[in-house]
C-alpha cells in the first residue's frame, strides 16, 4: 500500500510504500490521532524501515492507497 502525503507550500508529495501487512484502518487512526491530538510530528516507517517525519501542522492531505498486487511485464 502506498501512502501519499501532501505538504503545504510544497509542490511535491511524500510517497511511502508500506509493508504488505499494514492495517489500513490502524494507520488511518494513527494519522488522525497525531493530527487531532496536537502532536508536533507524524512519524511513519516505510517498507525498508526508513523513518519519515512530517510536521502535522504542514499536512495538506493524506492519500491511503489500496493494496494492489504488483505485476511485472505486460498485463493481460
Amino acid at each position: 500500500m502506498d501512502v501519499r502525503i501532501g505538504v503545504t507550500y510544497s509542490p511535491k508529495e511524500l510517497v511511502l510504500e508500506m509493508t504488505d501487512d499494514t492495517d489500513r484502518d490502524a494507520l488511518r487512526a494513527e494519522i488522525e490521532g497525531a493530527i487531532t491530538g496536537g502532536a508536533p510530528m507524524l512519524w511513519l516507517a516505510d517498507r525498508r524501515g526508513r523513518q519519515v517525519g512530517v510536521p502535522t501542522d504542514k499536512i495538506a492531505y493524506v492519500d491511503l492507497g489500496v493494496k494492489t498486487e504488483r505485476s511485472i511485464g505486460f498485463g493481460g
